[in-house]
């Protein structure tokens, strides 16, 4: 389909950050023009006068496998969130109550405006989660949790080393590049706690070999911390560069309590940071230095997390919260609503490796936009874009969600997926799933 979005305000994210006023083509996938558009015939013209036009959201720390645990582990802080809820209820998962959380998490993304995502699912059945993402029409890099080395977790997550290697090769061998290239396939080992350092210093060379993203969790919390230090004899981040695992291929997320070492090592091997404001602030993990890490020149992204700690898949809370937090660390403008924007689209394109595709709008690159209304008395009429992106809009403002030039919301109804399904099947399967986890 050619879409024609007339008279937009264009929020670029291109190198100057540009913002303009004008039109913009889509044809076969992508952007053809920009700005002045040619009067030339669309199969669907769009007029987005007064509304804002950009990139879509992308989400770079995702957990699918738990949006069906949503309210379920409320008020506890990670190790005990872990251990007392999510293993437990990950450990209960089938095929069926995977492809239920994946579409229903589906549902919420494409609403709110996120077109990417980077996601650890859980140790088994991984194939449903490809499977309903694919099917979606959400970009999406997806990991196998890798857990080798978790005494402490129910007995269906816990694997052998070779065995979870092999699984992830298996199934990058048949999703990678899938569903017209939108599907990716990443290593996921869990954190250092539930994972062998054979296990890391064999991803880390298997990731180099076959030129895959490892998508990890690194000093969220000071319990964590702790129990890091005393197994291994260092922190996070210097664990993970003895194993060979910090890269320019790492994505690392949360990166809560990072000392300027840490930080430095980080920035010198170009490990990406993955910034989960909501999350961390409910599980009372901390205030991430995001300031001090942009200054270093990192590359910094968004993602919400897991509905088991968040509750919501919303990028714009996450901007929202990401801008007040650093308010509240460092005085007002520490981050600024246009940074803010940066990272959530931009800046994780350039976390997935995946810039000069996505992340900007720009002739050539894959045609992945949302429009936000401004048509709403609690978005009017502000004038700065940035600020009504992060201080003002709503998830609810998205009136178009595309990927690669297929219009998945329209005028903010699901084309493609039937929510209300997605709830009622999700509510099902959760039933299903509590009984089998027999959570105290």
């Amino acid at each position: 389909m050619s879409v024609l979005f007339r008279n937009a305000t264009l929020v670029t994210l291109n190198d100057r950050m540009e913002v303009v006023l004008g039109d913009l083509s889509v044809r076969d996938g992508r952007i053809a023009a920009i700005g002045q558009v040619p009067d030339a015939p669309h199969d669907k013209v769009i007029d987005a006068a007064g509304d804002l036009l950009l990139p879509g959201f992308v989400q770079t720390h995702i957990h699918l496998c738990q949006t069906l645990f949503r309210g379920l582990a409320d008020d506890l802080t990670l190790l005990d969130w872990l251990r007392a809820r999510i293993w437990p209820l990950e450990a209960a998962h089938t095929d069926a109550s995977l492809r239920a959380s994946a579409r229903l998490a589906a549902c919420e993304l494409l609403s709110g405006g996120t077109t990417s995502i980077l996601t650890m699912e859980t140790v088994h059945d991984t194939d449903a989660i490809f499977d309903e993402i694919g099917r979606s029409g959400l970009r999406a890099t997806i990991g196998k949790c890798m857990m080798d080395d978790a005494t402490d977790a129910p007995a269906r997550l816990k694997e052998n080393t070779n065995a979870s290697i092999g699984e992830s090769l298996s199934l990058s061998d048949r999703w990678h590049g899938t569903s017209d290239g939108r599907i990716r396939v990443a290593f996921a080992p869990r954190f250092a706690l539930s994972c062998s350092r054979p296990l890391l210093e064999s991803v880390a060379v298997l990731a180099a070999e076959r030129g895959l993203l490892v998508h990890t969790h690194v000093s969220e919390s000071r319990g964590e911390v702790t129990l890091v230090r005393e197994r291994t004899g260092m922190d996070g981040v210097a664990y993970l560069v003895a194993t060979g695992l910090a890269s320019a291929r790492l994505c690392a997320a949360h990166c809560v309590h990072v000392d300027d070492v840490a930080q430095g090592l980080l920035a010198e091997l170009g490990v990406k940071v993955l910034h989960c404001p909501s999350s961390n602030l409910k599980l009372g993990s901390g205030l991430a230095p995001i300031v001090e890490m942009m200054r270093r020149r990192m590359t910094i992204s968004l993602g919400a997390d897991g509905a088991a700690c968040n509750n919501r898949l919303d990028m714009f809370e996450e901007m929202r919260l990401a801008a007040l937090v650093q308010a509240s660390r460092l005085g007002p403008g520490a981050l600024t609503a246009r940074d803010v924007v940066w990272m959530a689209t931009r800046g994780g394109a350039k976390a997935l490796g995946l810039d000069a595709e996505i992340g900007s709008l720009e002739p050539g690159k894959k045609a992945d936009i949302i429009l936000v209304s401004r048509g709403d008395p609690h978005s009017g009429p502000a004038s700065n874009p940035y600020s009504a992106l992060v201080y003002a809009a709503r998830s609810s403002d998205v009136r178009t969600t595309m990927v690669d030039g297929h219009v998945l919301v329209d005028e903010g109804r699901l084309i493609g997926l039937d929510a209300a399904e997605a709830v009622a099947r999700g509510r099902e399967q959760l039933r299903q799933l509590t009984l089998r986890a027999r959570l105290g």
